[in-house]
């Protein structure tokens, strides 16, 4: 006897056995029967859907939960101004006296033209330090306060970035490499010193808001990809308490220019690190280069409107491949960050160089972004069985225009985000979020891969790229669940995988003519390993709960993927 059978709704399996079907049933946490209703053995319970549609869970192959949203700092998404950005930080700091430090994430670079944001641009907002984030984590911008709290102004340093000083070394209030040198243990450290933000207990928060928004957005499998060494106790809190409503595989963070040692480190912690059913940790985290809008990932060719500018790679040549064929032989899979052609030729030669110096078959090594693409590069992923992990949103014109589409230009506008172009070469394209720099709501992706297009409908370019709802929707379900060596378990409908499934509140193939009716719909019904995790229905009945988590979540606006 099944334990429950769901019917009412039409299924995409993704098994190419048995590609569509009418019930699926769940005993002991797997499926247990796929078919159709009349065939369907006895049941505990029958869980008859509304209509709509059933599909395997959501793989999101790159979501940063530790990055989440915290009740005590201000968002500033949407604000593109500096007045907008000032009343907002001014109206957290009159609301919170409490607070030491006043702290502010997702600001553009773009609300001062022609230069970075400096610390005088947020004087007379407080007397206390300001910590301002910008939305692809790569940046800070301090006030004058901050200045003097980190003893900048002394011609002191961090070991959470690069601050910037004018001719007379004086810091300007903006501070570089944030992202890459804050997730270092010495980073980290000093971050959890200096911001209160970054205390353990705010980054748990952080934690479980976003496990919670996954959950309720469909998502049953996230992939944390930068997990600092000294934040593992954190998910295995998060393990033991029983907060982890959907699972979790999370990458260790690998800062280039650490040594062999560090690698046996890191080795030495994943075997030791916390597991179980719903957590696993394992992939390395690295960075090929940076990112394209300040003209800082590597580049084949000049920027378009910077000549004689390339950008530049992470680390000194030769060093990214000694790391990932170092990785590589000590049983890794890594997942690194390449945004321009140049970074990733860097991160494809270092795979295929590491696959043949070590002898190693199927590590299934990832590249995540995959921003800018050189054609001749393009063939290779499928060649080394090298999975792209990409966000659908990212190629949003809304998010693009001006500073990536120009940096670029338009000659190589072809280049961009090629979804369509790699799955049809063979390539294993793991769609994703990059949340919290990108919505986390799956819909947009699936939105944003059908229309090349910003979320009003406006303004689709390079359409050749588009693609169907059935690629979308593999590529974040069986396509997330090869990159990461679950294929079989996760990522499809079949007896003997985990019951990880999703009820849409729509059949969103019938809906495929018209994309912009996808963002009107919701996961009405979330299960990981046979156990709802999620319900709409309860959610709203709990004073407004789902509308709140769609609202954060649907909420980036002015950045894209970066981290």
């Amino acid at each position: 006897m099944l334990d429950t059978l769901i019917t009412g709704a039409r299924v995409r399996t993704f098994d190419d056995a048995r590609p569509w079907a009418g019930a699926v049933g769940i005993t002991g946490g797997r499926i247990a029967f796929v078919g159709e209703e009349a065939e369907a053995p006895a049941a505990r319970e029958h869980r008859r859907l509304d209509g709509g549609l059933l599909t395997p869970g959501i793989i999101d192959s790159h979501n940063h939960l530790l990055l989440g949203f915290d009740p005590d700092a201000v968002s500033l998404e949407g604000a593109e101004t500096l007045e907008e950005v000032r009343r907002r930080i001014a109206e957290l700091a009159d609301a919170r006296p409490d607070l030491t430090w006043i702290c502010a994430e997702n600001a553009v670079y773009s609300v001062v033209h022609g230069r970075r944001p400096a610390a005088r641009d947020l004087a007379g907002i407080t007397s206390r330090p300001v910590f301002v984030t910008t939305y692809d984590q790569h940046s800070v911008w301090l006030n004058d306060a901050a200045i003097r709290a980190l003893r900048l102004d002394d011609g002191g340093d961090i070991p959470w970035g690069r601050p910037e000083r004018d001719a007379d070394g004086r810091a300007t209030g903006w501070v570089t490499d944030f992202y890459t040198s804050a997730m270092t243990t010495a980073g980290l450290a000093g971050l959890q010193r200096d911001i209160p933000m970054y205390s353990p207990e705010r980054r748990y928060r952080k934690l479980l808001g976003s496990l919670e928004m996954a959950t309720a957005a469909g998502i049953t499998t996230v992939v944390e990809p930068q997990v600092p060494l000294a934040e593992i106790d954190l998910f295995r809190r998060a393990r033991d308490e029983g907060r982890l409503s959907s699972r979790v595989i999370a990458a260790l963070f690998h800062p280039m220019g650490s040594d062999g040692a560090f690698r046996k480190q890191l080795r030495a912690a994943a075997d030791a690190a916390p597991s179980g059913d719903r957590l696993s940790f394992g992939p390395v985290k690295l960075y090929a280069d940076d990112v394209i809008e300040p003209h800082n990932a590597w580049m084949l060719e000049d920027y378009a409107n910077r000549p004689g500018h390339r950008g530049h790679p992470s680390a000194p040549l030769g060093e990214l491949t000694r790391v990932v064929t170092e990785l590589d032989r000590l049983g890794f899979q890594t997942h690194t960050h390449a945004t321009g052609d140049g970074g990733i030729r860097l991160a494809l030669d270092a795979i295929e160089h590491a696959a043949r110096t070590n002898g190693t078959r199927d590590r299934r090594h990832g590249i995540v972004h995959v921003e800018c693409l050189a054609p001749t590069d393009l063939p290779r992923f499928a060649e080394l069985g090298v999975t792209a992990a990409m966000q659908p949103r990212h190629c949003s014109p809304d998010l693009v225009a001006g500073t990536w589409m120009e940096n670029i230009g338009e000659a190589r506008w072809d280049r961009a985000w090629r979804l369509r172009s790699l799955m049809a070469s063979g390539a294993h394209v793991a769609l994703s979020s990059d949340w919290q720099v990108g919505e986390m709501d799956p819909l947009i992706g699936l939105y944003s891969a059908l229309t090349r297009a910003g979320l009003d409908g406006g303004n689709a370019w390079t359409p050749a790229e588009r693609l169907g709802l059935d690629d979308a929707l593999r590529g974040y379900t069986a396509e997330g669940a090869w990159a990461w060596h679950r294929e079989g378990e996760y990522g499809i409908i079949r007896e003997g995988a985990e019951a990880d499934l999703v009820a849409w509140s729509e059949d969103l193939y019938a809906l495929e003519p018209d994309p912009a009716a996808l963002l009107q719909q919701r996961a009405e019904v979330t299960w990981v390993g046979g156990e709802v995790v999620h319900e709409a229905a309860t959610a709203r009945a709990t004073a407004g709960h789902y509308g709140a988590l769609t609202s954060c979540s649907a909420h980036a606006e002015g950045g894209h993927a970066h981290v």
